[in-house]
């Protein structure tokens, strides 16, 4: 195994950690900007946009940290997974039905985030999540007897 092959798992990883760690500190520090961002998707009713602004953002982090820490990367992984998909059928059904919001991922308020741009993002995210878990799995087997 090459240099670059052999750390390409853990810098996937770390990298896919990073990302939800930043994506939330942002919404842990505008918490009310983050909720007008969920309530504008209009899936939820108005009480659970603040109740998943104020528990989306620690779920993420919570996730991130475990992926850059190394430690029960399998379901920090997958929970990014779930999130992911959750992410991409809410972006898809705003996109559907002509919302012009901004997904409300990284940023809350100044330049919008299109809908299809943060829907590719989100399908990177989700490869980048299902090679980590692949990874994993691999390695799971070899540690197997």
């Amino acid at each position: 195994m090459n240099g670059m092959t052999k750390y390409l798992p853990a810098a996937v990883r770390i990298l896919l950690g990073a990302i939800f760690i930043y994506a939330a500190l942002l919404k842990i520090a505008d918490p009310v900007a983050f909720a007008g961002s969920v309530a504008a998707y209009k899936i939820l009713p108005y009480f659970a946009s603040y109740l998943t602004a104020a528990v989306l953002p620690f779920l993420e982090l919570s996730c991130g940290l475990l992926l850059v820490c190394g430690y029960r990367v399998k379901g920090g992984a997958l929970i990014i997974g779930i999130m992911n998909l959750v992410f991409m059928v809410a972006l898809a059904a705003a996109i559907v039905r002509g919302l012009d919001i901004d997904c409300g991922c990284f940023k809350q308020g100044g330049a919008k985030t299109t809908p299809w741009t943060a829907l590719a993002r989100d399908a990177i995210f989700l490869a980048m999540t299902v090679f980590v878990l692949k990874v994993e799995a691999r390695r799971s087997k070899q540690l197997s007897p």
